[in-house]
């Protein structure tokens, strides 16, 4: 008999193929882009269509996130199903960034891999779990911002909680159950001028700077010689960005360096701030007229899950009933918006489709990768929440 063809809204290839036709390019990554206002839009219609409630959130004006609700009979528990709308750019991109053709096997388009084949699989498994009736909620948080600042997921946890969650970031169908956290930072080091021809005269702003980066080679040197995370390995540090001087004939009145460290579960974002302030208080006690200030940019922290969590065990049964194998587990070195969930309390992990090209000039997504994805969430939904 030949194979029954799928209503358009619950096919997830074809749902993928109409989000990737929606440019949602992050505006703070691409000035001037269209950002998440059209397939907010778009996934409020496929919502209300499904008979979910509808909530649009929008603090910041232009950058809407969208939730869709399922309302369950009551008694059960909730579930929370995270993938962000926005991806980044498509200067370069090799073809049409926007076709969402399908060839080979593989499901081509901006946002194919990461992440729009994870929300076509979020759609749709929840609109099937749902149809046969739950007890417990299901809450389809559709996000602004992840490629940027997390401002979607962040204004999302404000609003909404779950008794669990699952981030569909792109994961080869391995359920990702760790990523490092990072933090930035910005070192303002503060000298005097000369003339160049003079230097005893002034005090230098970039001979500082090297002595920090000597410094900061020696904390690397102990972050890689501590023992090893299983699945993240080791912390890191590295200057990301140094600026200074003003010309060739000038002692360097001022130098700024922009400093990175990816930090590991149980690294908090304090404790490694208070870390790089003493490596920098050490120097000042040591070197004359070393003047600095520290300033933290931005900080998260790392996620991992603990394997006892019930949605962990859910996830990992229902991928193993789909794929015939239990699903390998692994750690991410990238941070993702898994890290706010679990800070708000809700136990979470992450799964996604297979593919590749993230951020690339060719993205693809394996499209038995997306079915599959669907029928493992949509058993996980009915498991945890039925």
């Amino acid at each position: 008999m030949p194979q029954r063809e799928l209503p358009r809204d619950l096919d997830p290839i074809a749902v993928a193929q109409q989000l990737i036709a929606i440019d949602s390019v992050n505006p703070d990554l691409v000035p001037g882009a269209a950002g998440e206002h059209a397939i907010a839009a778009w996934c409020s219609d496929w919502f209300a269509r499904q008979g979910f409630e509808v909530h649009r959130l929008e603090d910041r004006p232009g950058r809407p996130s969208v939730v869709g609700i399922a309302r369950g009979s009551g008694g059960g528990r909730s579930l929370m199903l995270n993938g962000h709308l926005d991806t980044v750019g498509v200067a370069g991109y090799d073809g049409d960034p926007l076709y969402g053709e399908v060839r080979g096997g593989r499901l081509f388009g901006r946002g194919a891999f990461d992440m729009k084949g994870g929300l076509a699989a979020i759609l749709v498994a929840a609109a099937r779990a749902c149809a046969a009736g739950l007890a417990g909620d299901v809450i389809v948080t559709l996000v602004a911002d992840e490629e940027f600042g997390s401002l979607g997921t962040e204004e999302v946890l404000r609003h909404f909680r779950a008794d669990a969650a699952i981030v569909t970031e792109p994961s080869e169908l391995c359920l990702t159950v760790a990523h490092r956290g990072f933090a930035w930072f910005e070192v303002e080091l503060t000298g005097r001028a000369a003339h160049g021809s003079m230097p005893e005269q002034g005090v230098d702003a970039i001979a500082h700077a090297g002595l920090v980066l000597r410094a900061l080679d020696g904390l690397r040197d102990r972050l890689e010689s501590a023992p090893a995370h299983p699945l993240l390995g080791q912390g890191t540090v590295r200057v990301s960005m140094i600026r200074g001087g003003e010309d060739a004939a000038t002692v360097a009145p001022s130098c700024t360096l922009t400093v990175e460290r990816r930090t590991l579960p149980g690294e908090a974002p304090d404790a490694v701030e208070a870390e790089l302030a003493l490596l920098l208080e050490r120097l000042a006690a040591a070197t004359p007229e070393f003047s600095f200030r520290l300033t933290r940019l931005v900080a998260r922290g790392a996620f991992e899950a603990d394997p006892d969590w019930p949605i962990v065990r859910a996830l990992s049964g229902q991928a193993e009933r789909v794929l015939g194998v239990p699903p390998a587990r692994r750690g991410e070195p990238f941070w993702t918006d898994a890290g706010l969930i679990h800070e708000a309390g809700i136990p979470c992990l992450l799964l996604g489709v297979r593919g590749g090209g993230a951020h690339a000039d060719k993205e693809w997504a394996e499209v038995a990768s997306v079915h599959r994805l669907t029928e493992i969430l949509t058993g996980t939904i009915a498991d945890f929440c039925g």
